[in-house]
């Protein structure tokens, strides 16, 4: 039987559990001060070495955004070169590579390389077996 006209919905209530269906973010603060204890724990795991891998300063593409710069993907061959780090020694060292990036200014390439030679300077590698130390 088909309902005509105005009549009310029988036996239909919209009243269900609702708080089970609703996300509050009541815990954000919380989380914030959950998210960097993690990190200033991971930080003090990892002691000497750095928590991140070093990433080149690029710069963002389009009109709109290209006077940012931001950190990219990973170092070119060319600038790793330069900087006197070979290609499968990079990743060991803690250094990110982009085999597909390309150089499109000098400024920028030279802005890496020095970056690159910075961290080079900087950097202590310690003998993988403490007996035999390497040579330099």
């Amino acid at each position: 039987m088909a309902i005509k006209h105005n009549q009310t919905l029988i036996s239909n209530h919209f009243r269900k559990d609702w708080q089970r269906r609703v996300r509050t973010h009541f815990d954000q603060p919380g989380r914030k001060t959950r998210r960097r204890t993690a990190r200033q724990a991971k930080a003090a795991a990892l002691a000497p070495r750095p928590v991140d891998k070093l990433r080149p300063i690029v710069r963002c593409p389009t009109l709109k955004y290209n006077r940012r710069v931001r950190a990219g993907r990973g170092f070119t061959l060319t600038e790793l070169k330069e900087a006197g780090i070979s290609k499968s020694l990079a990743p060991t060292i803690g250094v990110s590579v982009d085999f597909r990036r390309q150089n499109l200014s000098e400024e920028g390439f030279a802005a890496n390389v020095a970056r690159l030679k910075a961290y080079k300077e900087r950097l202590i590698l310690l003998p993988p077996q403490v007996q035999r130390p390497q040579e330099g």
